[in-house]
């Protein structure tokens, strides 16, 4: 019974899903415009009128902003100026430090009205505007992310991107660029030539003209056993994305050629990443990335489209493994999307901020008193341990809560029953979940 109803909610998410996935409602609507109007800028800009939640936080903003349309792209070739592109999202949280630094500046803004022609992006609006200039971005550094800052010709083409940038590196970037446009025109030209021709390049996909044969598919798994992480799992070095896609492959490979290693990886990599604090130990689901390899210390964002890929994986290795813990994460991380980010309306949510009242993560961090106020003097002990939560912290002083141990070692290691264990955890955890609630 407990395997069908585990089946039937996935089933009916993911129709949910489907269907249709929700980015704003008229609430929301309301929520970031209300934000936004608390900056000490009172007077509205462009975007004031958009629908987009994270276009509306910038309404207020001093900048000059366009939203990308047939306005701001004419008065750029008009006037033959460079377009300063950003492209971002409501739940990002450099976004909103940006938005904080640089774009509510006076002076900042004034430079960059007066140089550059402002257009600003929600990327789940304009998803084939993001990756377009995100592989610019990735071209020129080796990496991408958000808020993502491109720099164009009037005729759309990029000669410079990157990322977040502080204040003041952002002062000297915008008078750098624009001195390179105005004074070496064939260059920047040059430049924007070749990040134009290495976008289409590779951009150019290519139909199979055959199925993937034993050798491609070796091939493919000798290549994510050469970056994978034997200690702490996934793939290369911090920052850690939950990559989906490449486990899912990993447990497909497995089933197909027999490779047992193939399902250590995958196994390595979905325990450490269900134990460590990159996934939601009391409410469920996963958060955007870690910050280390350990998976430790997360992004806190939570995003639909991350929780959506990964509860199949679980699903998988549960069914190939039986393992109760993936089976426990996958039932956990639904039960998260139908309980956090379903809408009354029938369709889902895009995101969970990073951030509240201002601090990323607040709502995710606890201290060893806080813990014990909640749980009681008598219970601590075991749940800290169970927790990971120590008087140091393991995030800045606080602590992001893990699962270190199995429940098996927490009993060792108390001298308790391992149903002991259970009758305290279950109790306390519900009392955590409320209080953070």
């Amino acid at each position: 019974m407990a395997n069908a109803s585990l089946e039937r909610r996935a089933a009916g998410w993911l129709r949910g899903i489907l269907a249709l996935v929700l980015s704003l409602t008229v609430l929301g609507h309301t929520f970031a415009l209300a934000a936004a109007e608390k900056s000490p800028h009172r007077r509205p800009n462009r975007l004031s009128r958009e629908t987009s939640p994270y276009l509306r936080l910038h309404a207020y903003n001093p900048v000059d902003w366009y939203p990308w349309g047939k306005e701001a792209l004419e008065r750029a070739r008009r006037e033959s100026k460079p377009i300063f592109l950003s492209i971002g999202y409501s739940t990002c949280h450099w976004c909103h430090v940006m938005a904080r630094e640089s774009f509510e500046n006076p002076k900042i803004a004034e430079f960059l009205n007066q140089n550059f022609i402002c257009i600003k992006v929600d990327r789940e609006e304009r998803p084939d505007l993001d990756d377009t200039y995100m592989q610019a971005a990735v071209l020129l550094t080796g990496r991408g992310g958000w808020p993502l800052s491109v720099f164009l010709t009037p005729d759309l083409k990029p000669f410079f991107a990157g990322t977040y940038f502080s204040p003041e590196n952002f002062t000297i970037l915008l008078k750098d660029l624009l001195k390179a446009y105005r004074q070496q025109p064939q260059e920047v030209a040059a430049t924007a030539d070749d990040l134009t021709k290495g976008i289409k390049k590779r951009s150019k996909v290519s139909l199979a003209s055959q199925k993937p044969t034993k050798e491609l598919l070796k091939s493919g798994f000798q290549g994510l056993a050469a970056i994978f992480d034997s200690k702490h799992g996934g793939f290369g070095t911090a920052p850690k994305f939950p990559q989906a896609l490449e486990l899912n492959f990993l447990l497909h490979y497995y089933r197909f050629a027999g490779e047992p290693k193939a399902l250590e990886m995958a196994k390595l990599s979905l325990e450490k990443m269900a134990r460590g604090g990159i996934y939601d130990q009391l409410g469920g689901g996963f958060h955007r990335y870690a910050t280390d390899a350990e998976w430790v210390a997360p992004h806190f964002e939570k995003m639909l489209y991350d929780n959506a890929l990964l509860v199949p994986v679980y699903l998988s290795h549960y069914q190939v493994t039986q393992s109760e813990l993936s089976r426990r994460i996958a039932s956990e991380t639904l039960d998260f999307v139908l309980h956090d980010l379903h809408a009354e309306s029938g369709g889902f949510f895009s995101a969970l901020d990073a951030q509240s009242e201002g601090q990323e993560g607040k709502y995710y961090l606890w201290s060893e008193a806080e813990l014990e106020e909640v749980v009681g003097k008598e219970a601590a002990p075991v749940v800290s341990a169970a927790l990971g939560v120590t008087a140091t912290g393991n995030f800045h002083g606080a602590n992001v809560l893990t699962r270190p141990l199995a429940e098996k070692e927490l009993a060792v290691r108390f001298s308790l029953a391992p149903e002991k264990v259970q009758q305290i955890l279950g109790p306390a955890l519900g009392a955590l979940r409320q209080a953070r609630q």
